[in-house]
């Protein structure tokens, strides 16, 4: 299963080391429980796809996808 974040910041200063540092905490608190408490076999992020957004009249807002795949087994794939 893939699931993905969407994360987005408005103009600022710190925009950059905000967003670094909240790509970071994701992956920190993916790697500190792959199983999600036992509810998936293995959880694996992947790398953000950032890109910035334009806003007419206004900066660009910085904005980034980050896929998360869940892997995990089932008795029944249609239950």
């Amino acid at each position: 299963m893939l699931r993905r974040l969407e994360n987005w910041f408005r103009p600022c200063a710190t925009r950059d080391t905000a967003f670094d540092t909240l790509c970071a905490s994701i992956g920190l608190a993916i790697s500190a429980d792959r199983t999600l408490g036992g509810l998936c076999d293995w959880v694996e992020a992947e790398a953000p796809r950032p890109v910035d957004l334009p806003v007419d009249g206004a900066a660009s807002l910085k904005a980034a996808v980050i896929p998360v795949v869940l892997h995990y087994s089932t008795a029944d794939p249609l239950a």
